[in-house]
């Protein structure tokens, strides 16, 4: 073998060498590139709505980086994808219609109404959803909930829903009105005939507690369907001969909200955002609230959250003032709160734990009303109860750490929509009655998941 040949062996043999490492560590590049490009935060913009899927060119509201955005923000921008995807999975009927409108009590209730039969619609294979109504509290008599029916708009933004609902599940058309479906079915009267059910009547819950979350949801749509194409029940639906189906009273906290994936439950609650006025007066009041909190020697604004729930309709075995007042105390002079908001319906017992505050933690408590004036003031009046307890609601998720009772399912959605905080879309349960998550702290019993209602936690939507 002669020297050239030698070294031209020799200079084979180093390229392969180096080419052995070079085409790995190429293709190790060009992998962490390629995901380099696919994990770069998204930022919340709006995109068009043609196609399916998920991706970039679906059409959808693209998952965010973990916290870019507040989502336990009321004006957050509504994530729509999770439930374009849960739209997409379902089997329609032709002609099945759900009237969502059996909604009565405060916030806490009336938004699980209307999210469970909204859900259960999906499931259901409604192709057609009539727009929920709220039931107006009587104002003479708290425990009354069934008055008049009031449009979406009482509490929420219409608009904002018909809009969220077109674009992310437009296999389900939105009428105003029972009247507005196309040949309707009606009773010998000319009222429109409607079907009540209850969701858990499709299952077989032998031993389980009445309050028990529905376990047949996954079997829901195949065990309705089946019940609806049975003559025995009425004429199974078409597009000439609509069927129409309403909720009983009273079925809330069904759907276990984490069957359908974090993602789902962290982002479906925001198709019901409140409507413009309770926001706007929500927001004043907040604003005003960081002012009088830095007027007390809070730096930046810091300020106790407090939901006294202590009024005429409060259910027997919710925790008294006696037990809800000293432990929020006890959270203020914890974490050194110099001011505290304070939201409750018993104008008494506000002056009351107002005085205790002062004089047991050197802590200044006041209302909406004190920290609103004139025109807005004025507009707060106008407001009915139900009303003013959002604008309360609005600005307790803008405090510092929330304190509240546990059973109310006021102070429930509360806890778990500031839990939105702590992982945004990736969202997972609160731990209640623990120590808390750093932003909330609700008092009461946590024993017996039955008896103490903990079965709120499975069952809504923050």
């Amino acid at each position: 073998m002669t020297v050239a040949t030698r070294l031209l062996q020799q200079q084979l043999s180093a390229l392969m060498s180096r080419r052995n490492i070079l085409l790995p560590a190429c293709a190790i590049l060009l992998l962490i590139a390629v995901w380099s490009w696919r994990l770069q935060p998204t930022s919340f913009e709006w995109t068009g709505t043609s196609g399916k899927g998920h991706g970039p060119t679906s059409g959808v509201l693209l998952p965010p980086a973990p916290n870019k955005v507040d989502l336990s923000d009321p004006e957050a921008p509504f994530v729509g994808w999770p439930l374009q995807r849960v739209c997409e999975e379902a089997n329609y009927v032709e002609g099945l219609t759900y009237i969502c409108d059996n909604n009565s009590g405060g916030i806490g209730n009336i938004r699980n109404y209307i999210q469970t039969c909204v859900r259960y619609a999906i499931e259901a294979g409604a192709t057609s959803l009539v727009m929920p109504k709220i039931r107006q509290r009587s104002a003479e008599d708290l425990e009354n909930l069934f008055t008049n029916y009031l449009p979406l708009s009482y509490m929420f933004d219409e608009d904002h829903f018909k809009n969220a609902w077109t674009t992310y599940c437009p296999q389900i058309t939105l009428y105003g009105n029972v009247t507005d479906i196309p040949n309707y079915p009606r009773g010998p009267d000319g009222q429109p005939t409607i079907q009540e059910i209850a969701p858990k009547d499709f299952g077989n819950r032998g031993g389980c507690d009445w309050k028990d979350q529905n376990r047949h949801t996954d079997r829901f749509g195949d065990t309705f369907r089946g019940w609806l194409k049975n003559e025995t029940y009425g004429t199974p639906p078409s597009k000439e001969t609509p069927r129409l189906i309403r909720f009983k009273w009273g079925v809330l906290w069904d759907w276990p909200v984490y069957k359908d994936g974090p993602e789902f439950a962290a982002t479906f609650g925001h198709i019901l955002k409140f409507n413009k006025q309770l926001l706007r007066l929500g927001k004043e009041v907040l604003k005003n609230m960081h002012g009088f909190a830095k007027s007390q020697g809070a730096a930046s604004g810091e300020f106790l959250g407090a939901h006294l729930r202590t009024e005429s309709d409060s259910m027997s075995f919710w925790p008294v003032y006696d037990t809800q007042a000293p432990a929020y105390l006890e959270k203020a002079i914890q974490r050194g709160y110099k001011a505290a908001y304070l939201a409750t319906g018993n104008a008494t017992e506000a002056q009351k734990f107002a005085n205790d505050a002062a004089a047991k933690a050197n802590l200044r408590v006041v209302t909406k009303r004190e920290l609103l004036k004139d025109k807005d003031l004025e507009e707060l009046d106008s407001l009915t109860w139900d009303q003013q307890g959002l604008v309360d609601f609005i600005a307790l998720l803008g405090s510092t750490y929330f304190v509240g009772p546990m059973p109310s399912s006021f102070s429930v959605y509360m806890t778990l929509k500031r839990h939105l905080k702590t992982g945004g879309i990736y969202y997972r349960p609160y731990k209640a009655g623990t120590e808390g998550d750093g932003f909330s702290y609700m008092v009461g019993n946590f024993n017996q998941y039955w008896e103490d209602w903990l079965f709120m936690f499975d069952g809504m939507w923050p």
